[in-house]
């Protein structure tokens, strides 16, 4: 058991006409340049699943439904503890922009073992690919 601080974050599995919403980190951030299923933090007093629709919605510009818990994975780094919570989600509406990545793509399933992700969304790559 690590002494670093435990982070719970949560990510959306957004997908739209059969391809994924990923999101690639900007450089200047920890994990900069690999992708990721968009999310966040979550904050205190607030539930998993506000969370990710608050999430979505600052840095994506996207609302949301939240559907059924996807899985969850933990990560360790040299900084903290990740708990991460996936979840599926439908798009409700919203214009698609990025305020916290510096790209952002719809791929098939099929294609998410082509792109580097972040050590703590790999569990949730290998399920995808494998449904």
């Amino acid at each position: 058991m690590s002494n670093h601080p435990l982070v719970q974050v949560v990510a959306a599995i957004l997908e739209t006409d059969g391809r994924i919403l990923i999101a690639r980190r900007r450089v200047h951030k920890s994990n900069g340049g690999l992708w990721e299923f968009p999310g966040g933090r979550v904050e205190e007093g607030e539930s998993r699943q506000e969370a990710l629709v608050r999430e979505l919605l600052e840095e994506l510009g996207l609302a949301i439904h939240v559907k059924e818990q996807f899985l969850h994975s933990s990560h360790s780094s040299e900084r903290n503890r990740i708990e991460l919570y996936t979840y599926r989600a439908w798009l409700q509406g919203g214009q698609l922009s990025s305020v916290d990545h510096d790209a952002l793509a719809w791929v098939a399933a099929s294609e998410l073992k082509s792109f580097a992700f972040t050590p703590a969304d790999l569990p949730v790559v290998a399920r995808l690919s494998n449904c």
